[in-house]
């Protein structure tokens, strides 16, 4: 019985590659110093695979950023503002397109599907000139088998990619992103010529966008798109890779008719209806790819239980037919277990990070051929008991408080317009007030400290005096660049979601389970085990630090609970939405806390609302009502006068606005700049917002400082759409990724933008 993996990881068991990248991209470094990482972590990774006894290994699942973005280099599908002139496309256009540079903007970043990746939208028109311009493909295809490993090429689909693009600036909304198919199918035909003549048997082409709501026009792309390339198919064993969600019964049927392919990958851990739809029809003589073990959450598998799912798909595909694999790639989940040294035996027996998730595919495959580990089994079967049955797991209080919540929808009492106005009598806050978003560069030192201090290497005195050192720094810039609404900078946090999880209960920590973000930023997901508590205040004492520095209003800064939620590896023995009320219920203590000691200002960010919104239209309804109602639990008990802010970054709000609005924020900042203004559509469109606003000014993800004027005109485009006292000014987002040399002139021309705004805007009275 053969076994397969989606994708895997690729910064590095302890993040190699985003610290080889950062050197690169500071000058600090060679390209031929990143190559030499890069080809060492892929040899690695093929090695592992191998000597696990997997069969299907993939290749190119390596990206120095994205894999759309690799997609669009293999196209040529270069946006004109880079300058590229024809070639293989070299470092300085792939991390212009991703970072922008000195003179030009990055393009546009957005999630990817459900998860917190993100990926570089591609930007295309009918006037685009497709070439042949990456051979990564079959580059490292080549790599692998001169390293002694045949693998599976792995390519974003041609009718996936148009459908995750958009249409550049200056081309109509209206245009056919999908008309683009033919130009692109024949650089995907150059490939796989290549490719075949490189040696490879199996070529994947990864299809996801076959599980989101699809017309019937999009459905006949995909069957158009692998009947052109049929011909050039022919002698490739070819495996169409789904995953995140269930197929419905249109797209399976597109899925298994088409043309020239072998096998079919399907995620049978999220797709939960998937297998009815298989056991009804699956075609004679092909492949199941059976994505049985979970890559986006980190709970070892149920070994007995998937054995079972695959045994009664065996009856229906053929023995010979059935290809254990991955739900997805393993890039959303951590790396390897090993390297996890603190976390205690019981909670680590629960778990399977990427590494151990290669051996349970392997385990039931070698089981489904009669060859089953049962010490390996057993030994399962017990971590699932005792999680199951751990006394640490529940907390009766906390049930008792979240059961509680139902029958209210928890609102603020006195509508937003009567709110907004008793705040500006007490904050006196200038028109177009101006803020950022939360967080300021993380220095070298800065981490420096945090490290020493979690290591014990220097006192708790040592680290309070040091942060609040950073606190006052970042307060008096602020008042020098006449900032009117200040955060602390958040010096004591290495992560938004990490910081307040490690003072919940409920919550455990790794040492190095990070995980890709985007480019070199990575994250490590705090593990929600059992129930979430608050036992003591988390960030009052540093707000009221912070506070007493200054005369100007002073942010408290929270992390949502959804966005907790979603940015964290959540236990997967209840539903969602119970485990996020008790987060909300923990937040809604701390916001309550800081209002008792004179913060009058509190950021409850939900970065990432939108981004856990299902796939499926049928799905948003409910989603959206228990997610918007956490929110409102975490803020319903607060004074008229305590302003309550939110910050939302890197999706397409456009679509759930009526959701955000219900949400009852006093302000929102969300991410505008770097979607090319797509936000402000929405209001173009006449959807009439009463609370404060403030769509991003600038990209915080780029190098490049906006001028002045560049900034006034993006906010005179705000004001046409909205009202004058509503709008704030800030960045897209928090700082942290930043250098101060980046930030000061940028947050100097914003302070300045909005200030001649005003000017102008008194003067037209």
């Amino acid at each position: 019985m053969a076994s397969h993996i989606v994708g895997y990881p690729r910064m590095g068991p302890k993040r190699e590659l985003k610290f080889a990248l950062e050197s690169f991209w500071d000058k600090k470094s060679s390209a031929e110093d990143l190559k030499k990482v890069a080809a060492d972590l892929r040899s690695s990774i093929w090695k592992q695979m191998s000597g696990a006894g997997i069969k299907y290994i993939p290749s190119n699942t390596f990206s120095y950023y994205d894999q759309v973005l690799d997609t669009t280099s293999m196209l040529g599908a270069v946006p004109p503002r880079y300058n590229w002139t024809g070639g293989e496309i070299g470092y300085d256009t792939y991390f212009s397109m991703a970072r922008g540079n000195a003179s030009v903007p990055a393009m546009e970043m957005t999630k990817w599907f459900d998860t917190n990746y993100h990926f570089i939208v591609p930007e295309l028109g009918p006037d685009v000139k497709f070439c042949y311009a990456s051979h990564k493909a079959v580059d490292e295809f080549k790599e692998a088998k001169a390293l002694g490993v045949d693998t599976v090429p792995v390519l974003i689909g041609p009718v996936s990619y148009l459908l995750l693009s958009k249409p550049a600036k200056g081309v109509e909304k209206t245009f056919s992103l999908l008309s683009l198919l033919p130009k692109i199918i024949s650089i995907y035909k150059e490939v796989i010529s290549e490719l075949k003549a490189a040696g490879a048997s199996w070529i994947q082409f990864d299809e996801p966008t076959l599980v989101l709501d699809l017309d019937s026009q999009q459905l006949q792309a995909f069957t158009a798109a692998y009947a052109d390339l049929e011909s050039n198919l022919s002698g490739l064993n070819v495996l169409i890779e789904t995953y995140f969600a269930d197929l419905t019964p249109e797209a399976y049927k597109t899925l298994i008719g088409l043309k020239g392919v072998t096998a079919y990958g399907l995620d049978l851990v999220r797709g939960t209806q998937t297998t009815d739809l298989v056991k009804k029809d699956f075609p004679k003589g092909k492949y199941l790819f059976a994505g049985v073990v979970d890559g986006r959450n980190i709970w070892a598998n149920d070994l007995a239980s998937s054995l079972s799912t695959l045994q009664a798909l065996e009856a229906v595909v053929g023995k010979d037919k059935l290809v254990v694999s991955t739900s997805c790639s393993l890039l959303h989940t951590a790396v390897d277990l090993v390297n996890e040294t603190k976390l205690d035996d019981e909670i680590k027996s629960w778990l399977a990070f990427a590494a151990q998730k290669v051996v349970e595919v392997n385990a039931l495959a070698k089981a489904l051929a009669g060859q089953k580990d049962e010490a390996f089994f057993s030994s399962n079967a017990a971590a699932e008991a005792s999680r199951k049955s751990s006394p640490r797991v529940t907390n009766a209080a906390v049930q008792k408080a979240a059961d509680a919540l139902k029958g209210s929808d928890h609102r603020r009492t006195t509508n937003v317009s009567a709110r907004l106005d008793a705040q500006q009598k007490k904050l006196n806050l200038p028109i177009l007030p101006t803020t950022t978003i939360g967080s300021f560069p993380q220095t070298v030192e800065l981490r420096r400290v945090r490290r020493e201090f979690k290591a014990n290497k220097i006192s708790e005195d040592d680290y309070v005096k040091a942060i609040k050192e950073e606190i006052k720094k970042v307060v008096n810039l602020q008042e020098e660049l006449d900032i009117d609404v200040l955060v602390h900078g958040e010096p004591e946090r290495n992560d938004m979601v990490e910081y307040f999880g490690e003072q919940l209960s409920g919550f455990a920590f790794t040492v190095n389970g990070w995980v890709q973000s985007y480019g070199s930023r990575c994250v490590k997901p705090p593990i929600i085990y059992g129930d979430v508590s608050r036992p003591k205040a988390m960030t009052v004492f540093w707000s009221s630090t912070a506070q007493s520095m200054t005369k100007r209003p002073m942010k408290g800064m929270l992390t949502g609970p959804v966005t907790i939620l979603n940015w964290s590896f959540v236990r997967n023995d209840q539903p969602r939405f119970e485990t996020c009320y008790q987060i909300a219920l923990a937040i809604k203590d701390e916001v309550e806390d800081l209002e008792k000691a004179g913060i009058n200002v509190i950021q409850i960010d939900e970065a990432a609302l939108r981004e856990g919104l299902p796939l499926r239209k049928s799905e948003h309804a409910f989603y959206l009502k228990w997610a918007v109602h956490s929110f409102r639990i975490t803020n319903c008990g607060v004074k008229d006068t305590t302003q309550i802010h939110t910050h939302m970054c890197y999706s397409n709000f456009n679509d759930i606005i009526h959701s955000i609005i219900d949400m009852d924020t006093d302000v929102i900042t969300i991410e505008n700049s770097r979607s090319d203004e797509k936000l402000l559509s929405v209001f173009r469109e006449g959807v009439k917002y009463g609370a404060g606003i403030g769509p991003g000014v600038y990209d915080i993800h780029s190098p490049r400082i906006p001028s002045t004027e560049e900034i006034a005109d993006r906010i005179n485009k705000m004001l046409a759409v909205l009202e004058t006292n509503i709008l704030w000014v800030n960045p897209d987002c928090g700082l942290k990724t930043r250098k101060y040399e980046e930030v000061k002139p940028a947050l100097n021309n914003m302070v300045a933008a909005a200030k001649q705004l005003r000017t102008k805007l008194a003067s037209a009275k």
